[in-house]
């Protein structure tokens, strides 16, 4: 990968690649600070203009979308005490009663800051952590990897917020989308009722355009209206001056390290980590008195660990083809269509595209420092956008994206499709991102599977009894799955 380096930054440093890292960083800021939007809807909406472009400077787009919101989405928090993405919600905590008292500028300037080292170290994480756990993987057969994406799809599921049963239905459901189509062993038409349109299967884009972006659009409708808090002054970020981190340093180094760690783990995501972060700095700070009144330490904790998520979810996700959450599982669908296989041989098959991921992510994180000064003013205005407004036009941007990639009206249909399915399941408490990992993954479990059957001469059980590695990942997934069931049990017990 190394010697991919010079071709990786010289793609970086071209005209599209500079415009691709601020554009997609300034959007990721100002989409994340609009409440309502998040970072699964900024990175969806962006997805199909991007089918346009070359890979590297596609898939960079994406990732300078999702690292901007995640730090955009403190912005909402502390001057309206609306968290523009959920990654945010500890932020408002500590945040807004800073900013009432005259802080504004300050908060977000430990915000800003925390935001910084936690995006750089999680992008050193992804440097080191992803081409080792590859270069391991690489000796996965056909066996191997279908007890791994298995496991990567238990852990979603398990974790998924709600039920867990739903959360099955959710992928069994993708699955299912994901078999509509040529057979991948006969190449026999299956689910396509005679229908030419689906001898290709559904549209991945407008399935995950429409269980996103469109379904949130219909959630947000059919909610009743809140009142937004009122904007507090602000007159620009201002940031802490270095005797201010004097006995913060330790809490802003714990908080990195849970966000790396809980990123790396599939299904989490930052909103987790950053509320176990926000916990543990109320436990030991030694500031912990003010949680809650507007001590930094709260804000510190929140985002330093929401932002090192970032680069932790995507190491599973490049090098096993596993995401970490529900956007890196948009990532994943972005990847496969460039033609891209995330898994372990991505490293080894496109060392041009990893290294100017690795580079380009850093240099992101690197941007939210300028970038965030700057347009945090610009972003504050926007937060009085009525919200009519602000849903009318994601689905109007959702609409121009998914038609011009193909200019079929067939896939404006599918999106709207699965836009109101994804808004009557969600509305029943489904989680979305086990249905779109099980569309990304299911034809691959699929393949993995029919070639295991022809290897061991359709013994199934000898998938695990031949195979030591199918046989932990295998223990693994029915861990990932008894874990919330043991978990609820001693709840109900305790109530």
């Amino acid at each position: 990968m190394l010697s991919a380096l010079p071709e990786a930054i010289s793609i970086l440093l071209s005209l599209e690649g500079i415009l691709v890292l601020m554009l997609g960083t300034s959007l990721g800021i100002v989409l994340g600070a609009m409440p309502g939007i998040g970072s699964t809807v900024a990175v969806a909406i962006v997805l199909p203009f991007t089918l346009t472009m070359s890979q590297a400077p596609a898939v960079m787009l994406l990732l300078a979308v999702y690292a901007g919101s995640v730090y955009g989405g403190s912005i909402a928090a502390i001057l309206i005490n609306t968290p523009g993405t959920p990654q945010s919600a500890a932020t408002c905590l500590d945040g807004y009663p800073m900013a009432k008292r005259g802080q504004a500028g300050l908060a977000l300037g430990w915000a800003t800051v925390a935001s910084v080292c936690g995006g750089l170290v999680s992008a050193v994480v992804l440097i080191f952590a992803a081409p080792q756990l590859a270069a391991f993987a690489l000796e996965f057969g056909p066996i191997e990897t279908f007890a791994l994406i298995l496991l990567g799809m238990t852990c979603i599921v398990s974790v998924s917020t709600g039920s867990l049963i739903k959360g099955l239905m959710a992928g069994m459901l993708g699955i299912f989308l994901s078999t509509v189509g040529g057979d991948p062993i006969l190449g026999e038409m299956r689910f396509t009722f005679g229908n030419w349109q689906l001898f290709a299967g559904f549209n991945l884009l407008a399935v995950v355009i429409g269980v996103f972006a469109l379904s949130e659009v219909f959630i947000r409708a059919s909610a009743p209206i809140s009142n937004v808090s009122e904007l507090v002054t602000f007159s620009g970020i201002e940031l802490p001056r270095w005797s201010m981190w004097r006995g913060r340093l330790r809490n802003l180094g714990k908080s990195v390290l849970i966000g790396n760690v809980i990123g790396v783990l599939p299904g989490t995501g930052a909103a987790t980590a950053a509320f176990i972060s926000y916990a543990e700095g109320r436990r030991s700070s030694p500031n912990r008195a003010g949680f809650g009144d507007g001590e930094p330490d709260g804000i510190v904790s929140s985002e330093a660990a929401n932002n090192a998520v970032t680069g932790g979810a995507l190491v599973p996700t490049m090098a096993l083809g596993i995401p970490g959450d529900a956007i890196t599982a948009v990532m994943l669908a972005t990847l496969t269509l460039h033609g891209i296989t995330p898994g372990p041989n991505l490293v080894q098959e496109n060392p041009t595209l990893i290294a100017a991921i690795f580079a380009g992510f850093f240099i992101i994180n690197l941007l939210l420092l300028p970038l965030g000064m700057a347009l945090a003013r610009v972003a504050a205005p926007v937060l009085r956008i009525r919200e009519g407004f602000m849903m009318s036009a994601i689905v109007i941007l959702c609409a121009l994206g998914i038609y011009f990639v193909r200019g079929n009206p067939f896939d404006l249909l599918v999106m709207g499709c699965a836009g109101f399915i994804g808004f009557l399941l969600r509305r029943q408490g489904f989680p979305m991102a086990p249905l779109v990992i099980g569309m990304v993954l299911g034809p691959t479990l699929e393949l993995t599977l029919r070639q295991g059957l022809i290897l061991t001469d359709g013994n199934f059980l000898a998938f695990f009894t031949d195979s030591p590695i199918a046989f932990v990942l295998a223990i693994a997934a029915l861990l990932a799955l008894m874990i919330p069931i043991v978990r609820n049990f001693r709840t109900s017990k305790k109530d």
